[in-house]
């Protein structure tokens, strides 16, 4: 049994849970929180307006991870709005606590440790959620229908359930990168050597449907840049970071040799420097409501 804290709004618990069948390729090394934290600043704008927050809605946040859209979408419901995050990694929950005091945000939001599939939630909690949401983590579930069965069951009728997650397919780099396009092709199928799907982004409105929702739209959010853009440089870094750290993943997947990895890895940063280095990317982001 693993010990795992908790944080609500008002109290601090310990409580035990029993991992169990989960696989978080990239891990959460240090190396990786603060990827992840750029990966936020980089994202939550547009996720944001997507979602349409209004005044005083009681929204889950489903695999909030560090946390910072999570208290995004808390400011935006304002103070008259309830905002319940659930994670259920350790390290990521206590580094969401750390960057929360820091801002003094503490208070702003209930973060809990769970399950994404047995969500911590209330009995009187259950059907009650105007948004429920999960970004970035049916990819790394091995069942992520059963994900969003427990996300409808959550919401309140005619509430929304809104997904959004990869299909890593669709990244495209130009000029092209042959090294780091082996690289990134043999990353997304060691998805499939742990039971994930990498491809689970274009299935997003079935499962919606399979799980009684009522589709009401989908899209892209463009998640790219180009050469002398402001945000290129960061975005490339993501992609590194991405990379390096499945690196452990990928090596024990038999995938790829270290060589190899590397080879893929310094092409990349190497592509970074042209001036006509474009990189094409899109978020999958699919909305349904409760009947």
């Amino acid at each position: 049994m693993q010990r795992i804290a908790s944080r609500g709004r008002n109290s601090f618990t310990i409580r035990t849970m029993d991992p169990s069948d989960t696989h978080y390729i990239h891990g959460t090394r240090p190396e990786e929180q603060k990827r992840l934290s750029v990966l936020n600043r980089l994202l939550n704008e547009a996720s944001l307006h997507q979602m349409r927050v209004r005044a005083g809605e009681t929204i889950l946040d489903v695999g909030s991870g560090l946390g910072q859209l999570t208290r995004a979408l808390a400011r935006a419901a304002g103070p008259e709005g309830r905002v319940v995050g659930v994670e259920r990694d350790a390290e990521q929950m206590e580094e969401a606590l750390r960057q929360a005091r820091a801002d003094g945000e503490e208070d702003l939001v209930e973060l809990r440790v769970g399950d994404a599939v047995e969500l911590p939630l209330e009995d009187t909690e259950w059907g009650t959620f105007d948004v429920v949401h999960a970004r970035f983590l049916l990819e790394h579930v091995p069942d992520p229908a059963a994900v969003v069965r427990a996300m409808v069951r959550a919401a309140r009728p005619g509430g929304r359930i809104v997904l959004e997650d990869d299909d890593h397919d669709v990244l495209r780099f130009f000029p092209e990168l042959p090294e780091t396009r082996r690289l990134w092709e043999a990353y997304f199928r060691t998805y499939a050597s742990f039971g994930r799907d990498p491809y689970v982004g274009r299935r997003l409105v079935a499962m919606l449907h399979e799980a009684g929702a009522v589709p009401t739209g989908n899209t892209w959010l463009f998640f790219g840049s180009c050469a002398g853009s402001p945000n290129f440089d960061p975005m490339v870094a993501n992609f590194v970071g991405v990379l390096e750290g499945a690196r452990g993943s990928v090596l024990s997947a038999g995938e790829l040799t270290d060589p190899e990895i590397e080879a893929g890895v310094s092409a990349l940063k190497d592509w970074s420097r042209r001036p006509d280095a474009a990189l094409w990317y899109a978020t999958c982001w699919a909305e349904a409501r409760r009947p």
